[in-house]
């Protein structure tokens, strides 16, 4: 598994080896003492799936500390632009947010720490994205940013006039209205 480093401390694409043959291919997407060596130690204890049609962004999707989730992104089938914004306070890249293809294609994963909103869009007719998060579900630490907001200013690679958009994540608050308890070096880990 090879480590690839973005602009963002602590955010991280992982590029699996694939293994292609005659029958198809072949590659580890999970492998706990592989995880540990390049810097992601900590037991993943829940996996979402979704599947989604072209057009469809959600998030951006966070829960406050100290049910704070990591998650490890990838494609099963489709493609999506994957997204992760910088919420910790004090952070050099605060406010700022990283983007890129996942699809089933590359095989790419990325990894979000904990003090990040993530979101995705569907680029293909339809995709099925599933993920591992280190922390369980808490509905009452959930929150989120609007996905349209024009500070973070997120091209998302699909019409946003024609997106399909939860009720919810139409209505969240927009950045400068962030709710966040997340701190660059502290509670992060």
């Amino acid at each position: 598994m090879k480590r690839i480093e973005t602009f963002i401390d602590g955010l991280f694409v992982l590029e699996p080896k694939v293994f292609n043959d005659s029958r198809g291919y072949f590659f580890e997407a999970y492998n706990a003492k592989k995880f540990a060596d390049i810097g992601i130690d900590k037991p993943f204890v829940q996996d979402n799936e979704s599947r989604s049609s072209k057009g469809v962004i959600r998030g951006l999707h966070y829960q406050l500390a100290p049910y704070a989730q990591a998650k490890l992104v990838r494609v099963v089938h489709g493609a999506i632009l994957d997204v992760a914004v910088d919420i910790r306070k004090n952070s050099p890249t605060y406010g700022k947010h990283f983007s890129c293809e996942l699809n089933a294609e590359n095989k790419r994963l990325l990894y979000i720490p904990r003090g990040f909103a993530h979101g995705f869009s569907v680029l293909s007719d339809s995709t099925i994205v599933n993920y591992k998060c280190d922390s369980f579900y808490n509905a009452s630490a959930e929150r989120g940013i609007r996905f349209n907001d024009e500070v973070l200013g997120i091209d998302w690679e699909v019409d946003k006039k024609n997106a399909i958009v939860s009720a919810k994540d139409r209505v969240f608050p927009c950045f400068s209205n962030l709710e966040t308890n997340f701190v660059y070096g502290g509670n992060c880990k």
